[in-house]
């Protein structure tokens, strides 16, 4: 296998950005989505991440094969919580211990480092031991659990928050 390369996405990643999160949806807890979404609803998500600024989503490839994505997001709309950011890594199946989760949130606190960003946010739904190893590997502090705050697949599901300084 050859080291993957990290970039910005672009437009031309958005069908392999929505499968990749779809198999989530469909075999996974790790989304609270419940149904598949299309394209054009995943546009407006890809939308809302640029070049620059605090809302970034960057790429890992394998030739034309996407192995996974990181994202910095808004935390909350109002104008107060514009400092804090949530963060995302996907990783398509192949692409589990490879360390590509950690690539990819390297690159993104490295590319936030210059914007004005003060903490990452991040939930993982529980269980998820390896999302709760990267997280802790890459400097996140837990904040607590959201105890049963999710249903999907006819279960509860918890959430444990995470934080980090930035840059």
């Amino acid at each position: 296998m050859s080291e993957p390369t990290i970039r910005a996405a672009v437009p031309a990643d958005l069908v392999a950005l929505t499968a990749l999160y779809n198999h989530y949806v469909v075999e996974s807890h790790c989304t609270f989505d419940a149904t598949p979404l299309t394209v054009e609803l995943r546009r407006v998500w890809f939308e809302q991440h640029a070049e620059t600024g605090p809302y970034r989503l960057l790429v890992a490839h394998d030739g034309d094969e996407l192995l996974g994505y990181a994202s910095s997001s808004a935390h909350r709309p109002k104008p107060g919580y514009g400092t804090s950011v949530e963060t995302s890594v996907y990783l398509a199946p192949q692409a589990h211990g490879r360390r590509i989760g950690t690539r990819l949130y390297t690159e993104l606190f490295a590319q936030l480092a210059d914007e004005d960003v003060h903490r990452a946010l991040a939930g993982v739904a529980l269980p998820n031991p390896a999302s709760v190893a990267l997280h802790r590997r890459m400097g996140f502090t837990e904040l607590g659990t959201f105890d049963e705050v999710g249903r999907k697949f006819g279960q509860y599901w918890s959430v444990l928050w995470f934080q980090r300084s930035l840059p």
